[in-house]
């Protein structure tokens, strides 16, 4: 992007206590401006001043239904999307934004694997560019690389992973956990299992993914690497969600003004997939 031109921001989802940290976030940005907040037609904050609504303070946007998507994208000419919503929701966004030429930062997590293939087919027939990515937060991406390089050195190891949630959280396993595990079962060949019931013995040649919803957690995660006499655990544990924020933040600048038809994942913004690692 020209940097005599900030980056024009539109955000669905607007109303949510993840989105709301990343407008706070963006709104902070001198190269950043926010043009449109979304959120779902109806809201009762519709109209309203999202900054009153985010108890921020008035920032001169107001909320409107996602009805007025279309429309706001045609009037207003933004350069990046930011979704964190609903699965569901995020494919529809997704491929209205293609069609307008928009590219997208989507957060949201619960996607099934047709799911992203559509907005992976949309980003590609529209040549538009994408982050699509379970989690945002610096300090996770680099978990998932050193879960990649340990695991492939680790391959006779068990390997479990666990994650704790809030107990509102919806879906389960947690993203972030799924994608620890499709990396580890890349490096490993073994396979993914959901919880373990007491017949289901350890065979040596899976992966179980165990999950916690309590109380207020914001995120944890840890891959624990175990063989007789020692073992080893690599933990992540996010005591803010502004973590994730930072990270929208810099997938926004890294996708602006990109037109390469790809989906990009936090290690292309984060420079991770570099020869150093």
């Amino acid at each position: 992007m020209n940097s005599m031109n900030p980056i024009k921001v539109i955000a669905t989802g607007a109303c949510g206590r993840m989105c709301g940290l990343v407008l706070k976030s963006v709104l902070e940005q001198k190269d950043m401006q926010l043009v449109a907040a979304v959120d779902v037609a109806g809201t009762p904050h519709e109209g309203r001043d999202v900054g009153i609504v985010l108890g921020l303070g008035e920032v001169g946007v107001s909320v409107s239904g996602v009805d007025k998507l279309p429309s706001l994208i045609n009037k207003l000419k933004p350069d990046v999307l930011v979704d964190f919503t609903i699965a569901e929701a995020a494919v529809k966004t997704a491929d209205m934004a293609a069609e307008n030429g928009l590219n997208i930062v989507v957060g949201t997590t619960g996607f099934s694997p047709e799911q992203l293939n559509r907005i992976g087919d949309a980003v590609k027939s529209r040549k538009i560019s994408a982050v699509v990515y379970p989690n945002m937060s610096v300090g996770v991406n680099i978990l998932f690389k050193m879960a990649e390089v340990f695991s492939g050195m680790m391959k006779d190891y068990d390997i479990e992973i666990t994650e704790a949630h809030h107990r509102n959280k919806l879906d389960s396993p947690s993203g972030t956990a799924l994608k620890l595990g499709e990396i580890i079962s890349r490096q490993t060949g073994k396979k993914l299992m959901y919880g373990r019931g007491k017949e289901m013995r350890k065979r040596g040649d899976e992966i179980a993914i165990h999950a916690i919803r309590a109380g207020d957690i914001v995120g944890d995660h840890t891959v624990i690497f175990a063989c007789p006499g020692e073992r080893l655990e690599l933990t992540h544990k996010a005591s803010s969600r502004q973590a994730f924020a930072s990270g929208t933040v810099k997938a926004i600048r890294f996708v602006a003004g990109k037109k390469d038809g790809k989906v990009h994942g936090m290690d292309d913004v984060l420079g991770l997939n570099s020869k150093r690692f």
